[in-house]
C-alpha cells in the first residue's frame, strides 16, 4: 500500500478541485434567495471559476515546469481552502464572485500538476493502474457534483457545499507533505513568459466569456462576436509571440503534427458528453420535477460505470494502441447519448440509464489513456506545459459545448425533452466524429514522440545550435 500513498494524495486534490466545477449547479437557487442575488449575479458565481481556471492553466504549468510541480500543488491546494473559506462566509454574492475567481487560480494549480506527479511517481504497469484510478476519480467527480451540491444544499445549506473542501484540502496537504516528493529538475533559469501569459489570458478569457454569453443572448449580439473578434485578435498575437520565444508558454509548433492535434480534438470531443449532462439535469429537475437528490441519483449510472471501467481498465489497457481505445471510448461516448434520446411526455428518468452507463464506460476507457498519450508529445521536464494544454482543451471544450447545446436546447419550442434530444443527438454526433478523428490520426504507440519542436531542444528549453 504505501507505493500507492502518493496516488491518494493526488486523486484527492483532483476530486476537491474537479467537484467544485459541477457541485454548485443545484445549489444556485439557494444562494439567491439567501443573498438576495439576481440571476445575472448567480451566473457569474458559476461562471467565474471556470473563466479564471481557464485563463491560468498554460500560465500554471509554465511555472510548474519553472518551480517544481510539487511546490505549485501545495501552493494551490492553500490557495483553494483559503478561497473555500470565503466562499462559506461570503456575505455577499459580489465576495462570493472574488472569492471563486481565487478558487479558480488555486484550481488550476492543481489542475495542471497531478498528472506530472502521477507520472513522475509511478512507471511501467503501475502507470497504466495509476492512470486508471486517476481517470476513475475524474469522471466521478465531475458526475458526482450535482448530487453531493444537493444534499448537502438540502440537509446543511448552500454554505457546506465550500465547507466540505476545507477537511479535504488539510488532509490532502498533510498527505502530500509527508508522501510526495520533488519532481523534475526546477528551471529557475528560464524567464516568465510574459507576453505570452498576457495575449493567452486575454484570449482565453474573452473567448469563455464570449461562449457563456452566447448560450444566453445568442451567436449573433454585439457582445458576443465583439469578445469573439477579440479573442482571434489575441490568440494571433499569442501565436506570434511564442514562435519568436526559446522557452514558450506552449509550443506551438506541435499542432503542425497531425497525431498531437488529433489528441486535442479528442479532449474536446470527449467533453461534450459532460456538457450534456448539465441540460440533463435541468429536464430532470425542471422537467420531471425531481430533487436535488433524486436527479443525481438519476445520474449516477455514469460515474459508476465510469468509475469501474477506469478503475478495471487501468493496468489492462497499459500498452494499448491508444488511437484504438480512444476511439472506441468516443464511440462508446455517442452510443450512449443516442440511447438516452428519443425521449418524449411521458419518459422518465429510468429511461435514460442505460444510455449513461454506455456513456460511462465510454467515459472510463479514455480517462488512462488520454492523459498518457498527451504527455507522451512531450519531454519530461514540460509535463506542466502538457498538463496545462490538455487541461485548457478540456475547460474550454466543455464552455463550449455547453454555449452551443444552449441554443439546441431552447431553439424549436416545444416539451423539454424535444430540446434534450436535439442536445443528445448532437452529443452523439460528436462522439462519432471524434471516434473517427482518433483511429486516422491518433498514433500507435502512447510512447510515439515524435520529432516535435519541443522535443528537439535540451533540457534547458533552447534550442540546439
Amino acid at each position: 500500500m504505501r507505493k500507492w500513498w502518493p496516488l491518494v494524495a493526488v486523486c484527492l486534490g483532483t476530486f476537491v478541485f474537479l467537484l467544485d466545477t459541477t457541485v454548485l449547479t443545484v445549489a444556485l437557487p439557494d444562494i439567491g434567495n439567501d443573498l438576495s442575488a439576481p440571476l445575472s449575479a448567480l451566473q457569474w458565481v458559476v461562471t467565474i471559476y471556470p473563466l479564471v481556471l481557464a485563463v491560468s492553466l498554460l500560465t500554471v504549468g509554465a511555472s510548474a515546469d519553472r518551480h517544481g510541480a510539487r511546490a505549485v500543488y501545495l501552493a494551490g491546494l492553500a490557495v483553494f481552502g483559503v478561497a473555500s473559506l470565503a466562499c462559506g462566509l461570503a456575505p455577499t454574492t459580489g465576495v462570493l464572485i472574488a472569492a471563486r475567481a481565487v478558487q479558480g487560480i488555486g484550481g488550476a494549480a492543481m489542475a495542471v500538476t497531478t498528472l506530472a506527479l502521477t507520472g513522475a511517481v509511478y512507471r511501467g504497469p503501475d502507470l497504466g493502474r495509476a492512470m486508471g484510478v486517476f481517470g476513475a476519480v475524474t469522471g466521478l467527480a465531475a458526475a458526482t457534483g450535482p448530487m453531493v451540491g444537493g444534499v448537502l444544499t438540502q440537509y446543511l445549506g448552500w454554505r457546506a457545499v465550500f465547507f466540505l473542501n476545507i477537511p479535504l484540502v488539510a488532509v490532502t496537504v498533510a498527505l502530500s507533505l509527508r508522501v510526495l516528493a520533488a519532481v523534475g529538475r526546477p528551471d529557475t533559469g528560464s524567464r516568465v513568459d510574459l507576453p505570452g501569459t498576457i495575449t493567452f489570458a486575454v484570449c482565453a478569457g474573452s473567448l469563455t466569456y464570449a461562449l457563456t454569453r452566447a448560450g444566453a443572448t445568442g451567436w449573433s449580439s454585439p457582445a458576443v462576436l465583439g469578445l469573439l473578434l477579440l479573442a482571434a485578435l489575441a490568440f494571433a498575437a499569442f501565436v506570434r509571440v511564442e514562435l519568436r520565444r526559446a522557452t514558450p508558454l506552449l509550443d506551438v509548433r506541435l499542432f503542425t503534427r497531425a497525431s498531437f492535434s488529433a489528441v486535442m480534438t479528442c479532449v474536446i470531443a470527449s467533453t461534450a458528453a459532460f456538457a450534456a449532462l448539465v441540460y440533463t439535469s435541468l429536464w430532470l429537475q425542471s422537467g420531471l420535477g425531481l430533487g436535488p437528490v433524486r436527479a443525481g441519483l438519476a445520474l449516477m449510472p455514469l460515474a459508476l460505470t465510469s468509475f469501474v471501467t477506469s478503475l478495471l481498465g487501468g493496468r489492462r489497457l497499459h500498452g494499448k494502441p491508444p488511437r484504438v481505445v480512444l476511439s472506441a471510448g468516443l464511440l462508446l461516448n455517442g452510443a450512449g447519448c443516442a440511447l438516452q434520446a428519443g425521449l418524449h411526455a411521458d419518459s422518465s428518468a429510468a429511461s435514460l440509464a442505460a444510455g449513461l452507463a454506455v456513456t460511462g464506460i465510454g467515459v472510463g476507457l479514455m480517462g488512462p489513456v488520454m492523459g498518457t498519450a498527451v504527455l507522451a508529445a512531450f519531454p519530461p521536464e514540460r509535463s506542466g506545459m502538457a498538463a496545462g494544454t490538455m487541461t485548457t482543451f478540456r475547460q474550454l471544450g466543455q464552455t463550449l459545448w455547453v454555449a452551443a447545446f444552449g441554443v439546441l436546447f431552447r431553439n424549436g419550442g416545444g416539451p423539454m425533452a424535444d430540446g434534450l434530444n436535439r442536445v443528445l443527438i448532437a452529443t452523439a454526433a460528436a462522439g462519432v466524429i471524434g471516434s473517427v478523428l482518433a483511429w486516422l490520426s491518433v498514433p500507435q504507440s502512447a510512447g510515439e514522440k515524435g520529432a516535435s519542436a519541443t522535443g528537439r531542444r535540451n533540457h534547458t528549453g533552447s534550442r540546439p545550435r
